[in-house]
């Protein structure tokens, strides 16, 4: 439900309107350097602020309240929280009766009966990606250290992953405008977010069920609002012939033998090839909208119009890039602590 993981395990917390939110970090080796300086970078991408996110603003000061010890890690369980302060609850009470058509209100009810808190999406929000890219800055050091002895957690990412396409359009320079355009009627737009993990060992993963590829995809759809992802060639492998298609061998230095290209994104049988493993995310756009939607009202029972209030993104998915690189993180350094 709210964990993942088998060695390196990854327990999520809180609501968006609760006090605070957090995540617990179980199996984290003994000794890594760790302090809460360390997670200000990540976070700090994931803010909001930016034109078209959301006038939230919180601090998102991480507090370490258990695992670390003179500046290393224990080997128990790592806590980290963060406290909501700038919530605005009474934008949602409305959603009890009256739910958002794209969102979780529903589902939650459903789910969960009366009982579900809906403010700021509660356990659904977005919000919760904020410990999910804490847990990612812990991950990549424990990649960083296992790989190559560092710990300074930027071995395993050479490159960021970066946000490829808004709205469906990929030159970047028109991105403003568009998102103007996309504010002034009240809409949103989504994205997609390219990831590319060099530096990966040959030979982690698992056929079948505990693939790259499917531990990978369970992960990146826990992320809210994700509604596809792809390795290499993806989708456009179905149009390709086998001989486009297929990754040449070639050996390096004498002995590795590695794939030329990557149309497989670096993943064959579900196992690490030793190349880059690339991957790009489909985010929907925000479900939270200006924009009048029809929806059911359960306390008059009619078919209602709903425009929604509060403070949203226009494109939540300028803010993903840093959490789909956090839980690409999480799965690879589960994978290396069980290989």
């Amino acid at each position: 439900m709210n964990s993942f993981g088998r060695i390196f395990r990854v327990s999520i917390f809180g609501e968006s309107h609760g006090p605070e939110i957090g995540v617990v970090l179980d199996g984290v080796q003994p000794g890594i350097e760790l302090s809460e300086q360390d997670f200000e970078a990540d976070i700090a991408r994931r803010r909001s602020g930016a034109r078209g996110t959301t006038p939230r603003h919180e601090a998102d000061i991480p507090h370490i309240v258990s695992g670390v010890f003179n500046g290393r890690t224990t080997g128990a369980p790592l806590t980290v929280i963060f406290k909501n302060d700038d919530t605005h609850s009474s934008d949602y009470s409305q959603f009890m009766d009256v739910p958002r058509p794209g969102h979780a209100d529903l589902t939650g009810m459903i789910k969960f009966a009366e009982y579900n808190d809906p403010r700021g999406g509660g356990h659904f929000s977005g919000r919760l990606t904020l410990p999910v890219v804490a847990a990612g800055v812990v991950a990549k050091k424990i990649l960083a250290e296992t790989v190559s002895g560092e710990t300074d957690g930027q071995v395993m990412f050479v490159d960021e992953a970066r946000l490829i396409e808004v709205g469906g359009e990929k030159d970047c320079e028109k991105w403003p405008a568009l998102l103007e355009t996309v504010m002034s009627e009240g809409d949103s737009v989504g994205g997609v977010v390219e990831c590319r993990v060099d530096g990966l060992p040959a030979g982690l993963g698992e056929p079948f069920f505990d693939s790259v590829e499917s531990l990978i995809s369970h992960a990146v759809f826990a992320i809210p609002g994700v509604r596809g992802i792809e390795f290499g060639d993806g989708f456009a492998a179905s149009r390709m012939k086998g001989s486009e298609h297929n990754d040449p061998f070639d050996v390096v230095d004498g002995e590795a033998v590695v794939p030329s290209r990557n149309g497989a994104g670096g993943v064959n049988g579900g196992i690490s090839n030793g190349n880059p493993i690339v991957f790009r995310v489909a985010f929907k756009p925000t479900s939270s909208i200006r924009k009048a939607q029809r929806t059911w009202d359960f306390g008059k029972r009619e078919m209602t119009e709903l425009v929604v209030p509060g403070r949203h993104d226009a494109c939540f998915a300028l803010r993903t890039p840093v959490i789909v690189e956090a839980v690409a993180a999480i799965v690879l350094a589960d994978l290396i602590d069980i290989a």
